[in-house]
């Protein structure tokens, strides 16, 4: 009987390792691998602040014009050093001085509790690095939001607000939110990533 094996010395299989060619092949391709994934991390941290930046303020924004219906009474949003508060709009036109005062009147007014006409109030504050920007309607110019320069971004009850344009900034990188005046929800949104 003969075997259907048949042994060749072209086929034998090598008893070694592997060679130094492959290590350095791969060797080579984690580094790639690698140094691209630190790049991207880095970028993504500058995008990722970025778009927390505009997720919160469009949060805000809805959430102003929603209490404003609900109430029957304008809120607004103020963007003030590097932190946007949502407030009733009679406490945003005061001098921050002015608001304590303002508001334990408020809330003699308002005693029950669940009253439709208890304040909300809400906050989001920015990273460091982040800096804010607003542009007005009918303006070219964006005002930068710092502890000396305030905005008040009005909502009225009927549903309205001022259509506004709000850019933010870390670093070279910037986002830009235009917000659309009926439904206070970012209508444009312009980004670049460096």
């Amino acid at each position: 009987m003969t075997s259907a094996v048949r042994t060749n010395k072209h086929f034998r299989r090598r008893s070694g390792g592997f060679t130094l060619l492959e290590i350095v092949l791969v060797l080579l391709a984690i580094a790639v691998l690698g140094g691209g994934a630190v790049t991207m991390m880095i970028l993504s941290s500058d995008e990722r602040k970025l778009d927390a930046a505009t997720g919160e303020v469009e949060l805000l924004a809805k959430r102003a014009r929603t209490i404003a219906g609900l109430q029957q009474r304008p809120y607004a949003l103020e963007f003030s050093g590097n932190k946007v508060t949502l407030m009733p709009l009679a406490e945003a036109i005061l001098e921050p001085e002015q608001r304590e005062a303002a508001a334990a009147a408020l809330a003699a007014g308002t005693q029950m509790e669940g009253s439709r006409f208890n304040s909300a109030h809400a906050s989001w504050a920015a990273d460091e690095d982040t800096q804010i920007f607003v542009r007005r309607w009918a303006s070219d110019t964006f005002v930068p939001i710092n502890a000396k320069s305030r905005q008040v971004w009005r909502f009225d009850p009927e549903g309205f607000c001022e259509p506004l344009t709000v850019r933010y900034q870390v670093g070279k990188s910037w986002a830009e939110t235009e917000f659309n005046p009926l439904t206070a929800a970012i209508r444009d949104l312009s980004k670049e990533v460096y």
